[in-house]
C-alpha cells in the first residue's frame, strides 16, 4: 500500500504547468481541486468497483447506488431512486439532480451495473503497476462514473454550480436491459429538459471522442423442411430440409448485404435437427437428430448493428426479401426485435466536439478529432440522440471490458477527469 501511496502524488502531477496561461482562474483551481481530492477520487473507485453490481444482482446495483446518493447529497444535488415495473425484473436506476436558470442544462449518463454477474469468479480492484489497475467493471463503466463525480465535487467546492442544471443519471440494466421501452421511459422523459448530453461510456484516450454510435438489434430465423430419409435430399419430392434453408439464407445475407459501411449481422447461434428446443431467456437449446434423417427445423438467432434507422429498416427488408425465396419443399420466417437506437453524427455534436478539442488544447492534452461513427457500439446516450445534441466516450479508459482482467489506465484517469471539469465549467457558463 505504502508503494501506491508515492504512485498516486505521481500521478496528478499534470502537464499542465505550461498550459495553464490558458486557462482562466476559476478553470486553475478546478484543476488543483481535482489533484487535492485525488486520493479519494480512487478511493471511491476501489469501492463501488468491490461491490458485485452485475445488472441480474439488484441488491448489488442497489448499493452502488446507495454509494454514490451518499456522495452526491454531501455536494448539493438531490439525489432518487428510480424504480422500474416489476415485469422488467431489473434494479431501476440513480438520479441526482441540481436545477437553475443559468448556463447550459446538462444530462450526464453513465451506468452502475456491470457484465460480471454475482456467481462469476469476482475481481476486486487491484494495482497491477503503477499505472493500471483491474476490477469488475473499470474502464465499462464505474470509473466514468466516478470520473463525474470528481468533476462535480470541484465544480461545486468552488461554488460553481450555483444556478445551474445538472442530472446525472446513471442506469441499473445497460448491460442487460429487462424491457428497454419500460425501463427508459423515465430516462428519456427527464433528457427532455436540457440541452446538451454527454455519456461516459470509456474513452479511448485522449485524443478521441464519440460523436455517433450504432444501434443495436435483434433477428430470429426459423426454417422447416419435410422429414425425410437422407437418401431422397435434394429430390422434388423432399427437397433440401431446413438446415440446408438455413444455410442458403445466410450465405445469401453475406454475399447481398456484407460490405456496407456501419452495418453487420452476425448469427450467434444456430441449432437444426428432426426435433429442436429452444430457451429465449438461457439462451440454451437441444437438438435430436441423425445423419441419415433430412431436418425438419432448424432455429437461428443473430443481431444487427447500424447507423440511422434508414438503414436498419432498409437491411431488415433486404433480409426478408432473401428469407422468402425458399428452395424446394422449405419454409422459413424471420423475425427482428428492436434493442438500442443509433446515435446518429448530427452537426451540433460536431460543434460540441470541438468545445472539447479547444479545452483539450488549452490543457496541453492535444487534439480531439471526432472518431469513426462505426468504431463503437451501443450504448444509452442513443436513446436520447434524437433529443439532445451528445458526445460520448468520456469516461475512463481502460482494456478488456465485459472480460476478466478488464482494467483502467490510472495514468490517463486524473487528466480526464481535469479534462472533463473544464468541458463541464466552459459548457454551464
Amino acid at each position: 500500500m505504502k508503494k501506491f501511496t508515492l504512485i498516486l502524488i505521481l500521478a496528478v502531477s499534470p502537464l499542465f504547468s505550461f498550459a495553464q496561461q490558458k486557462l482562466n482562474k476559476d478553470e486553475q483551481k478546478l484543476i488543483e481541486l481535482i489533484d487535492k481530492n485525488y486520493q479519494e477520487t480512487v478511493a471511491l473507485l476501489e469501492e463501488v468497483i468491490n461491490i458485485n453490481s452485475g445488472s441480474l444482482n439488484k441488491e448489488g446495483v442497489r448499493e452502488v447506488g446507495r454509494v454514490f446518493a451518499r456522495e452526491f447529497e454531501k455536494i448539493g444535488f438531490q439525489t432518487e431512486w428510480v424504480e422500474v415495473p416489476a415485469e422488467v425484473n431489473r434494479a431501476g436506476h440513480f438520479v441526482a439532480t441540481r436545477k437553475g436558470t443559468k448556463g447550459k442544462k446538462l444530462f450526464l449518463i453513465g451506468h452502475i451495473d456491470t457484465v460480471f454477474e454475482k456467481d462469476m469468479p469476482f475481481t476486486p480492484f487491484t494495482w497491477l503497476n503503477d499505472s493500471t489497475a483491474t476490477g469488475q467493471g473499470a474502464n465499462d463503466m464505474k470509473g466514468g462514473d466516478v470520473l463525474v463525480f470528481a468533476s462535480l465535487k470541484a465544480l461545486h467546492e468552488l461554488g460553481l454550480l450555483e444556478d445551474r442544471t445538472v442530472t446525472v443519471y446513471f442506469m441499473g440494466d445497460e448491460e442487460s436491459s429487462g424491457d428497454n421501452e419500460l425501463s427508459r421511459r423515465d430516462f428519456i422523459e427527464r433528457s427532455k429538459s436540457h440541452d446538451i448530453a454527454l455519456g461516459y461510456e470509456t474513452a479511448q484516450g485522449f485524443n478521441t471522442v464519440t460523436v455517433a454510435r450504432r444501434g443495436s438489434s435483434g433477428w430470429t430465423l426459423k426454417t422447416t423442411g419435410r422429414q425425410s430419409h437422407s437418401s431422397g435430399v435434394f429430390r422434388e419430392s423432399v427437397g433440401y430440409g431446413a438446415i440446408y434453408e438455413a444455410a442458403r439464407i445466410l450465405t445469401e445475407f453475406r454475399e447481398e448485404l456484407a460490405g456496407e459501411q456501419y452495418l453487420t449481422f452476425n448469427p450467434g447461434q444456430i441449432i437444426g435437427g428432426s426435433d429442436i428446443s429452444y430457451d429465449d431467456i438461457t439462451g440454451r437449446g437441444e437438438a435430436l437428430g441423425k445423419t441419415n434423417i433430412v431436418a425438419r427445423e432448424a432455429y437461428l438467432t443473430g443481431d444487427l448493428r447500424f447507423l440511422g434507422e434508414e438503414q436498419k429498416e432498409r437491411t431488415r427488408a433486404k433480409m426478408k426479401e432473401i428469407v422468402d425465396r425458399n428452395l424446394n419443399q422449405t419454409d422459413a420466417e424471420i423475425t427482428f426485435r428492436d434493442g438500442i437506437p443509433s446515435m446518429s453524427p448530427r452537426e451540433e455534436n460536431y460543434e460540441l466536439a470541438a468545445v472539447l478539442n479547444q479545452v483539450s488544447l488549452d490543457m496541453g492534452l492535444g487534439e480531439v478529432k471526432p472518431g469513426d461513427p462505426g468504431s463503437r457500439g451501443a450504448a444509452d446516450i442513443a436513446y436520447v440522440a434524437e433529443i439532445l445534441p451528445g458526445l460520448d466516450g468520456l469516461g475512463a479508459s481502460g482494456r478488456g471490458a465485459h472480460a476478466p482482467g478488464e482494467t483502467i489506465n490510472m495514468k490517463q484517469f486524473p487528466d480526464l477527469i481535469k479534462r472533463n471539469t473544464i468541458l463541464l465549467y466552459r459548457l454551464t457558463r
